[in-house]
């Protein structure tokens, strides 16, 4: 697949080396998820699965990434990579990624579930019968809640919302005014189901299933008495959904927030989806309504939606179509219904999570709130989801007389509701609740107990690379570090206050933050790194993140790695640093991980002749996370601990033959594959070591 890799303007650094674009980066990673809803070792469900993660994905791209590319076309003031030069290539791109998706939903996945005996009827597939019962639901659940809108001066084009199904309708006739107005807008409301189980009395054995598409468009005359629809399409359009809230020029942020989500529905169109059937005057239409270029035109061959087919997924719910369920073991350093803080009096604990279960986080907080020489519990809040087992932890905690204090990230992007519905409910039982430094987002995941122990206190910290949320705690890899380490524990006690109060930062001993002095931190470790390798040492780093895209750190691994240091980057999604370039980057090589589990711990390892230093944290090495945000990297000195993150986050996925990408010089990502070799998968490794209690 040919496409440009990488912005035309060299970087503003010293290196030389022309960086790879973000966006194109991202969109790459995209099909390298797609590749799984591709293997056919990969349970049924579990591909329309990946096919409906990756829809899901590019919503948010679009949502988050192209509202800059969109400026970008309609002005010259902006520069680097968001230019016109660079919008038509990630659109193009996009598009790529989108055509392939539905090549492999109409070619591939219908077929393979209809022998499954699953079936997602199209009018034309249906049985009398079922188009009978289709009928009935229609009046029934559907009608009464469709409110056709004929466009003339009295009816505008009506609001339509981001990502919502609506079909564009042109009639011929008179309407009961004598009106010819042509063009009708129907807005179907979100509280309908988009894919609907037929009855087995009209399915008979099989799976039969409609979407909700389907169903108003075979009934759409009805809705237009007396006119004859000439023309229809389905159509949904991708806005900008960035909330703006100047936090220095309001009184309330939450107030402001809450507001701001009332509008994110309606922010500026960035792309419009139609079938791929609709007629090119209602599409050309469609896209003068929503101040559109034609190129943010996405035409379809199936359903506008991928994302909400993974309903069907709940529906079929076949055991034989799935993965087989992983159930996580408790962490291995702790015993079920034994103190954790007395356990962590003896060392510091790791869990590795979703192979060892986030039961051990819980447990450790559950035992602060029911533990009455526990005085006080600080934690951090940024996407804890809808499960309410921590919120009441907390609030228990509260109504037995501890000091609880919550540190609300509100601006967590797509959580803001959750995370002001989290707030309100603290403040209601009398937590102190605050929102973390003006300007900057705190992504820190940390949880600090404060407990009186004759007469000292003695402060017991959870330090976590992914977030308090147990739902996704068992789909994504992290790292979860419990230690009553005294200089640890302090300096998170120390952020805590810095948090809640004006104060300055007072100087840490251990933790490493952002945006204080992170960056700063990173390049140097990198470039003792450097040094190391033109002494002739042992000289080597070895990082594992989630995103690559900042460039002061990618200029200082080039240059570490020019001056010979060995350098892997196991990097997930966007990397924007160009591996292997002859005479520039040969000592850098970056793979990527794409397994059943969303890889999503961060590990940042560096030796230097017989010195090794290990972090982790809670930040990716992106420029938002260096100067934009709070974030945490804490030292493993433990050396049994150590040696267990080697083995297990670093050498496993840089030996993994079935699950890696390699990126090559030519800025493409490629399948490992080791002919000859033994396939090896670092997490099927993972489950089978914690399964069996290895």
């Amino acid at each position: 697949m040919s496409r440009p890799i990488s912005s035309a303007k060299r970087d503003s650094n010293q290196t030389g080396v022309v960086l790879i674009d973000r966006d194109q980066s991202i969109l790459a990673f995209n099909e390298r998820v797609l590749d799984w809803a591709k293997r056919p070792e990969v349970p049924l469900l579990e591909r329309l699965r990946y096919l409906c993660i990756v829809s899901s994905n590019l919503d948010e791209f679009f949502e988050v990434r192209a509202d800059l590319h969109m400026s970008a076309f309609r002005s010259d003031e902006l520069k680097g990579p968001y230019r016109k030069d660079t919008f038509e290539g990630v659109y193009e791109h996009a598009r790529q990624v989108v055509n392939e998706q539905y090549r492999l939903y109409n070619d591939v996945l219908l077929p393979k579930l209809q022998k499954q005996d699953i079936r997602i009827l199209s009018h034309g597939e249906r049985t009398p019968a079922q188009r009978q019962w289709v009928s009935e639901y229609f009046q029934r659940e559907v009608r009464p809640l469709l409110v056709p809108v004929g466009l003339d001066p009295a009816h505008p084009f009506p609001q339509v919302a981001n990502k919502s199904l609506n079909f564009i309708v042109q009639l011929s006739g008179k309407d009961a005014f004598g009106k010819t107005n042509d063009i009708a807008i129907v807005k179907v409301p979100r509280v309908l189901p988009r894919v609907i189980l037929l009855p087995s009395k009209v399915s008979g054995k099989t799976v039969s299933v409609v979407l909700l598409s389907s169903v108003i468009r075979a009934h759409l005359a009805e809705l237009f008495p007396g006119r004859t629809v000439e023309h229809f399409s389905q159509f949904r359009v991708t806005r900008n959904s960035d909330l703006s809230v100047d936090e220095e020029d309001v009184e309330n942020l939450r107030t402001a927030l809450r507001k701001g989500l009332q509008h994110r529905q309606y922010g500026q169109a960035l792309r419009l989806e139609v079938s791929d059937s609709c007629m090119s005057h209602l599409s050309n239409f469609l896209l003068k309504q929503f101040d559109l270029p034609e190129i943010a035109l996405f035409k379809v061959a199936g359903p506008v939606n991928l994302v909400r087919l993974s309903q069907l997924i709940d529906l079929v719910n076949q055991a034989k179509l799935l993965f087989t369920p992983y159930h996580a073991s408790f962490p291995k350093q702790l015993v079920k219904g034994a103190s954790i803080m007395a356990r962590m009096r003896q060392g510091d604990v790791l869990i590795h999570q979703p192979f060892e279960s986030f039961d051990g986080v819980l447990a450790f907080l559950k035992e602060a709130v029911e533990d009455p020489h526990v005085l006080a519990i600080k934690q951090t809040i940024y996407r804890t989801g809808s499960d309410p087992v921590m919120m009441n932890l907390l609030r228990e905690a509260v109504r037995r007389g501890k000091e609880v204090t919550a540190v609300v990230e509100l601006k967590a992007r797509f959580d803001e509701e959750a995370n002001i519905n989290w707030a309100e409910q603290l403040e209601s039982v009398g937590a102190q609740v605050v929102y973390g430094v003006v300007g900057l987002k705190t992504h820190a995941k940390m949880l600090l107990v404060t407990r009186k122990e004759g007469r000292t206190l003695k402060r017991y910290g959870h330090l976590s690379t992914g977030n308090y949320n147990p739902r996704t705690a068992k789909l994504y890899t992290d790292l979860s570090y419990l230690t009553c380490d005294a200089a640890m524990t302090a300096d998170m006690d120390r952020l805590f206050v810095h948090l809640a109060s004006p104060s300055r930062l007072s100087r840490m001993s251990k933790l490493i933050t952002a945006p204080f002095h992170m960056q700063k931190k990173l390049v140097e470790k990198i470039e003792s790194v450097g040094a190391a390798a033109e002494a002739g040492l042992n000289a080597r780093v070895v990082v594992k993140m989630n995103s690559l895209t900042d460039p002061v750190l990618i200029h200082a691994l080039i240059r570490a790695g020019k001056q010979g240091a060995q350098i892997d980057l196991i990097v997930r999604g966007a990397c924007m640093l160009p591996a292997g370039l002859p005479g520039q980057t040969d000592n850098i090589r970056v793979r990527s991980i794409i397994g059943r589990f969303l890889e999503h711990s961060r590990v940042f390892y560096f030796e230097k002749g017989e010195t090794q230093e290990m972090y982790l944290a809670s930040a990716d090495w992106m420029s938002r996370n260096m100067t934009r945000r709070i974030e945490l990297a804490w030292p493993v000195v433990d050396p049994v601990l150590r040696r267990r993150i080697i083995d297990e986050c670093l050498l496993a996925y840089l030996y993994d033959t079935r699950n890696a990408w390699t990126l090559e010089p030519d800025g493409l990502y490629r399948r490992v594959e080791k002919k000859g070799q033994k396939v090896q998968s670092a997490q099927a490794l993972l489950m089978s070591q914690y399964a069996t209690g290895a």
